[in-house]
């Protein structure tokens, strides 16, 4: 297969066609083998293919809502005429460092690029917040090298050694990692168990939601075909997490960084990559954690981020600081999130078994070059594999490098105003979420979180537990339905599950006990105090009464139907009872959620109280109202003429009438972004915009333009 003229030379060792070892397997030099690797990859041209699968990675990750899985889609075709060895060079340069630059958005914006980079979000974000962006971008860049780097070496030795570990896992095994994951839950709410415990449940009954495979039962889809397959996570994550930081930004008017943040120097910068340094053993130890869990298929990356923070907020010293922009919080996801990218290449190597969708398409990439993963990876193509691991190095390192010298200028942007940042970024966050789906109930959706997620922003609900139970309760159900018809309850007594649940236990012990401490100390003193009644009360009332009725519909299923989501339903039902009677007479301290406030302790504040926020309640409702209603006027624009000619619309007319800038600044911000957003989405990735009134009008313009 021709490929730019670049040379790949047989190695000693490893079988030929042709050869007297070519009808069986041979024992290849694995140093031979991983010199000849690095040599193929050092070659000028095929390192510039890298260069550019790294710069093209970066530009994906740091537009929310894309990933990997959209670039290798886009990149796999580009390959055909490649030889193997530079086709992989290009796949894996992008593939590595997407996890890099989607932490951009979610420390300036908190905005997660995709699911995997929801935890960087509380601690990146208020780090920003501070003033502090340069340090977390530091930070974050470092840890992603070094976890990155930790994930390549555990590929590059782990595969011969992890083969029978590998075929030992079966469904009980996952099922177990799982409930590891969902662990998490007590350690991410903080000072608010309760309603930790309360949002984990909702979310696992929101994960709930659709056509059961199993039965074929539709469960709480209120007869809405968008709901048959699920709430879709990209919409669901960008409004709890991505929509309540806009609502913020729209109400104090602030700079992300603050009036009087001060400028970003290079030295800020380093401070955060000596905090990588001085925090060495975390990022050993999240790396190892994020290839080991990544090489688990069936785990998603979503999890594994989750894990790595609840691990590093268990584990280290002082960590009542996690949450309010604790540098910590920032390495512990990073160095996972990146590691975990050599851990997925395991079994899709290996075993040709895919870790996630990447993986699944990358696999595509192997046959579509005639290569098949398995044991002809570790003889035969052993070059190739550790040139794969050579490529995830040095991707890592040139992406880092990147980031780090382009960290001052990205962080100026936290000082932009918001009369100009804002309209730009929520017209992104919509085309973001759309892309989930490709369906009008992704714009619903966005808003509807968006609505949830500022109420609980608000009223001191962590809200990383809504989005761990949302990611994990369909992958416990269908391990859970796998496991119980192949083993019955026998698979609660293999080794290795019963490994994995004694890490729950020792995960959930410290903060359960807390809980109960808590609930005794306080419940002994309720008759002392008079009930108050206020806004967090009616907030907790009201999801009460949903969970009650959530019961009551689910009644008639089928009994595999309605296990989990009954289990789910008790769980929030108990803890938003508890939490109820503790906010009518427990002490003020009750409704403070340490874990994703991104205020300091002194700063959290009590219910709805906006004082943080510079302004005085009424005027911050009104503001947050106006801007939902700028929200649904975005999606009306989109049903009326279209999704690239509302944003022009909207980005002008936000700019010009919502924060009063001159009519010609906001016309050009408006043409940038609708620009932007066009090369990228229509021309770049050809998204199918919903139709509009005005298309079903004028067919012909719509034919013409195709946005409309």
């Amino acid at each position: 297969m021709p490929a730019l003229g670049l040379t790949a030379w047989p190695v000693s060792g490893a079988m030929q066609p042709g050869s007297k070892g070519s009808n069986r397997l041979m024992q290849p030099d694995m140093l031979a083998s991983a010199l000849h690797a690095l040599q193929l990859l050092l070659e000028p041209s095929r390192l510039l293919i890298l260069v550019v699968g790294v710069l093209i990675g970066l530009a994906i990750g740091v537009l929310p809502g894309l990933s990997g899985i959209v670039g290798l889609a886009m990149l796999i075709p580009f390959t055909y005429n490649l030889d193997e060895y530079t086709a992989f060079a290009l796949l894996l340069g992008m593939a590595a460092v997407i996890t890099s630059s989607d932490f951009i958005t979610a420390v300036l914006f908190g905005v997660p690029g995709h699911v995997g980079a929801a935890a960087t979000v509380i601690d990146g974000h208020a780090m920003a917040r501070k003033g502090e962006a340069g340090r977390a971008f530091g930070a974050g860049f470092a840890s992603s090298l070094a976890g990155g780097i930790v994930g390549a070496l555990v590929l590059a030795i782990s595969i011969p050694v992890l083969r029978p570990i590998m075929l030992s896992i079966g469904s009980p095994e996952l099922l177990a990692f799982t409930l590891f994951g969902m662990s998490m839950v007590a350690t991410l709410s903080g000072r608010a168990p309760l309603k930790g415990l309360t949002a984990a449940g909702l979310g696992l009954m929101i994960s709930m939601v659709g056509s059961r495979a199993q039965s074929g039962t539709l469960r709480w889809t209120f007869d809405w075909l968008y709901l048959w397959d699920g709430v879709p996570l990209i919409p669901a994550t960008l409004g709890i997490f991505a929509v309540p930081e806009l609502v913020e930004l729209a109400v104090s008017r602030k700079r992300i960084a603050g009036d009087n943040a001060p400028k970003i120097s290079l030295s800020s910068q380093w401070e955060g990559v000596r905090d990588v340094a001085r925090n060495w053993w975390l990022v050993l130890r999240c790396g190892v954690l994020g290839t080991g869990l990544g090489a688990i298929p069936g785990i998603g990356s979503a999890v594994i981020d989750w894990i790595a923070y609840g691990y590093a907020q268990r584990t280290e010293k002082n960590s009542e600081t996690f949450g309010t922009g604790d540098v910590r919080g920032v390495i512990a996801p990073e160095s996972s999130n990146n590691a975990k990218e050599g851990g997925h290449l395991v079994p899709t190597i290996a075993f040709g078994v895919p870790a996630g969708a990447s993986m699944a398409i990358l696999l595509g990439a192997f046959l579509m070059h005639g290569l098949t993963p398995g044991p002809d990876m570790l003889t035969k193509h052993l070059d190739l594999t550790y040139l794969i691991v050579w490529s995830l190095t040095l991707a890592h390192v040139i992406g880092a490098a990147i980031c780090i010298l382009c960290s001052g200028w990205l962080a100026q942007i936290s000082r932009v105003r918001p009369e100009i940042l804002l309209p730009i970024i929520i017209a992104l966050v919509f085309v973001a979420a759309f892309d989930g789906e490709h369906d009008w109930g992704d714009l619903y959706s966005l808003l509807f979180f968006g609505g949830i997620g500022w109420i609980m922003k608000r009223l001191g609900w962590p809200r990383p537990p809504m989005v761990l139970g949302i990611v994990v309760g369909g992958i416990f159900e269908r391990y859970l339905f796998i496991s119980t018809q192949l083993y019955g309850w026998g698979w609660l007594y293999r080794p290795a599950v019963l490994a994995i649940l004694a890490c729950v236990v020792w995960a959930l012990y410290r903060p359960l006990a807390q809980i109960v401490t808590t609930l005794v100390t306080e419940f002994r003193h309720i008759g002392a105090r008079k009930a108050q009644f206020g806004a967090a009360s009616a907030f907790s009332l009201a999801v009460i009464v949903l969970i009650v009725a959530a019961i009551i519909s689910s009644l008639d299923w089928p009994h595999d139907a309605k296990l989990v989501p009954l289990t789910a339903c008790g769980m929030a039902l108990v803890a938003a009872v508890l939490n109820l009677v503790y906010e009518l007479f427990g002490p003020q301290q009750a409704v403070v959620a340490h874990a994703d406030s991104g205020l300091s302790v002194s700063e959290q504040k009590v219910s709805a109280h906006v004082s943080d926020l510079g302004v005085t309640d009424d005027v911050a409702r009104r503001r947050a109202v106006a801007f939902f209603l700028w929200l649904a006027g975005f999606i009306a624009l989109v049903a009326l003429i279209g999704f690239i000619p509302a944003i022009t619309v909207f980005v002008f007319a936000y700019m010009s009438l919502g924060f009063g800038e001159p009519k010609l600044h906001a016309l050009a911000y408006a043409l940038a972004t609708t620009l932007l957003c066009w090369v990228v989405f229509q021309w770049g990735l050809q998204v199918a915009w919903p139709q509009s009134l005005l298309g079903d009008t004028f067919p012909t313009l719509r034919e013409v333009t195709g946005l409309i």
